[in-house]
């Protein structure tokens, strides 16, 4: 599906790709936000978790986010073009789907290349899925609520022409990929170029940051949102659903 856009956003800058060695070391302030369902958001705001819908272990039908998070989202999403929602496929993530993911990108590479080795295999692997980790220094983005998974669809909430689907682990799907392989005039390449741009600019306008590899892929808080922004500490650190059973344990303190 195409869009309506009667005007080209600005290309899409290059970036490099994230250094995790250094993204890592920076300082984690640990903000006391909590993580709000994306589900409750008016019409410009669709929800589709996709990996519960795709049923995959330990997901939740649900896409939450960090108060801030969610506000940005809205702002973002009020920042596109009459007739077009944001949609919100993934945000805080279990522990759980991120090695379920790692593991089966992980092998699916190596039954694909037998070739690689370990090394190569855990850098293309990381290229789409980053290593699952709850430790409070340096925890995987989307364990801490700041990291999401968006798109665009029109008004019959048909998705916007992207290039690629939502998680294709290609070239293809690197945010700057039709920057760098300009598509010909009036094809669906173009569109997607155009798409791209859209959702890259409404995003990082409401104060986002994209992981460079990922067109559907934002920061914010997180360790990742901080080393691209230059940042001197990230907000979030590990977050987790909030149960029954804490409610409990804290209204009877």
């Amino acid at each position: 599906m195409t869009s309506s856009l009667t005007f080209t956003p600005p290309a899409i800058p290059s970036h490099d790709e994230p250094d995790w060695s250094q993204v890592t070391c920076i300082p984690v302030k640990g903000c006391d936000s909590p993580l709000v369902p994306t589900s409750l958001g008016p019409s410009c705001l669709k929800v589709y978790p996709a990996y519960a819908r795709l049923g995959i272990p330990g997901a939740v039908n649900e896409c939450l986010v960090r108060r801030a998070v969610y506000q940005r989202l809205l702002q973002a999403a009020r920042a596109l073009p009459e007739g077009l929602s944001l949609v919100v496929m993934d945000g805080w993530r279990p522990w759980r789907v991120q090695q379920y993911l790692f593991e089966t990108l992980y092998q699916s590479l190596k039954t694909h290349d037998p070739s690689l080795c370990e090394a190569q295999l855990l850098a293309r692997t990381r290229e789409f899925v980053s290593l699952p980790s709850r430790d409070p220094d340096a925890p995987s983005p989307h364990l801490t609520g700041g990291a999401v998974d968006v798109t665009i669809c029109d008004a019959d909430g048909l998705l916007l022409e992207m290039g690629t689907l939502f998680d294709e682990a290609t070239p293809e799907s690197h945010a700057d990929y039709f920057e760098r392989h300009p598509p010909g005039v009036d094809t669906p390449q173009a569109a997607a170029r155009d798409n791209r741009r859209l959702l890259y600019h409404v995003m990082t306008q409401a104060g986002f940051t994209n992981l460079p590899s990922e067109w559907w892929h934002f920061d914010f808080g997180d360790q990742l949102w901080a080393w691209y922004r230059g940042e001197p500490e990230a907000l979030f650190g590990p977050a987790e659903m909030d149960s029954i059973e804490s409610l409990w344990k804290r209204s009877l303190q």
